[in-house]
């Protein structure tokens, strides 16, 4: 595989502001009219850090600027700060990699620096077969070798084993320090309302132990108490909002609408796909009762994933801005939301619009960069690097 880093693209001009792909819809937590970027949006910057990737998932930014990027196939790539990209040593032969599911999240420690660990989110073939697990590990401080040290930090979570199909998962850390794990639902109808399986749930757990945090919501001996909330499709986005506890999704639909939505604890999102059949997807991603979400894309959905929050003074008005990677008609989906999470507006960023294919996950950096992996497969994939020009 031949991988180049740090290529610069030209900067791109400002287009003509993009609709939203959401339209306007009456259900709650639908979108508004989709509108324009803001006339005072900057101008944004786009650079290929690194080229020649398969499906890479997600990234994350070290404090010493090194950047960290797995491969749903299995793998991962170091890019130093002199933008040499570097191939780690790492143990990836259970790796279940099956449609959906393979090698996905992937979250730093928030005392990397101290103690090198991070975390994975990974389908894994076990002695009892195939599951999904969160792995914890650690990376030399010359990043060359990355070495397991809780394997599994957490296992049990159900996969698809014959298809892969919503195998989630992404981790994310929230303000408090818990670790955060996202899933799917497996495509099997009754485990989003199942509490006691770890399937189509935000999780919530102590990264250092792998077990519940004693304020989790549920403590019922038919509930598993690591379930933080439940109800969820397939978890593909976990962002943290800034200065605030706020926790948002990011969630695959069926045909009919995508979502995202606040957490809360304990809170059901609404996912109940049972119907008349084993797995009814014609069913709402919200049930009647349950919590409506922030954001719904209405029919045409986009098959959002990835998100991260911009935040800084560098980014003008897009300050504060929920981006979302868009994998249906490609780009990066921007939410305007209040202080309590309600809806403003929505736009797409014009400079990603079309021009690089599916977008996975956006992730703003240690210094203050949003970075970007593409998900077009066949080794023409991207890491890119996006930042207010100026």
């Amino acid at each position: 595989m031949t991988r180049r880093s740090w290529v610069a693209l030209p900067p791109l001009l400002l287009l003509a502001a993009c609709g939203s792909a959401d339209p306007g819809a009456d259900d709650a937590g639908a979108a508004p009219a989709p509108v324009s970027a803001p006339a005072g949006a900057p101008e944004l910057e786009v650079e290929v850090v690194l080229d020649g990737l398969d499906h890479p998932w997600d990234v994350a930014q070290a404090p010493d600027g090194t950047l960290l990027v797995d491969e749903r196939a299995g793998g991962l790539t170091a890019v130093l700060p002199d933008g040499e990209a570097r191939t780690l040593d790492a143990d990836f032969d259970d790796l279940f990699a099956e449609g959906e599911t393979g090698l996905m999240g992937l979250a730093l420690d928030p005392a990397f620096a101290d103690n090198r660990r991070f975390y994975t989110c990974q389908g894994v073939e076990s002695a009892d077969g195939a599951e999904i697990q969160v792995i914890a590990w650690t990376v030399d401080e010359g990043w060359t070798t990355a070495t397991r040290v809780a394997d599994p930090l957490l296992g049990g979570i159900p996969v698809n084993a014959e298809s892969g199909r919503h195998g989630g998962c992404r981790v994310e850390f929230g303000p408090d320090g818990a670790l955060f794990i996202g899933t799917g639902d497996n495509a099997v109808g009754t485990n989003p309302q199942d509490l006691g399986s770890l399937a189509g749930k935000v999780l919530r757990i102590d990264p250092q132990t792998g077990e519940a945090l004693p304020d989790n919501p549920f403590t019922d001996e038919d509930a598993a108490d690591r379930v933080f909330t439940y109800g969820h499709r397939n978890v593909q986005g976990l962002a943290v909002r800034p200065g605030t506890g706020q926790v948002y999704s990011v969630e695959h639909g069926p045909d009919r609408d995508d979502e995202v939505n606040l957490l809360q604890p304990g809170a059901d999102l609404g996912w109940d796909p049972v119907g008349a059949g084993s797995y009814d997807e014609s069913v709402p991603m919200t049930a009647p009762g349950a919590v409506p979400a922030v954001w719904s894309s209405g029919d045409p959905t986009i098959a959002p994933s990835g998100a991260t929050f911009l935040d800084g003074d560098a980014w003008g008005d897009y300050d504060g801005l929920l981006v979302i990677g868009v994998q249906k008609d490609t780009g990066v989906l921007a939410l305007r939301l209040t202080e309590d999470g309600e809806l403003v507006e929505s736009f797409r960023l014009p400079e990603l619009e079309d021009a690089h294919g599916r977008i996975r996950t956006p992730v703003q950096g240690e210094d203050g960069a949003l970075y970007v992996t593409t998900d077009n497969g066949d080794g023409e994939d991207q890491l890119l690097r996006v930042t207010p020009a100026g």
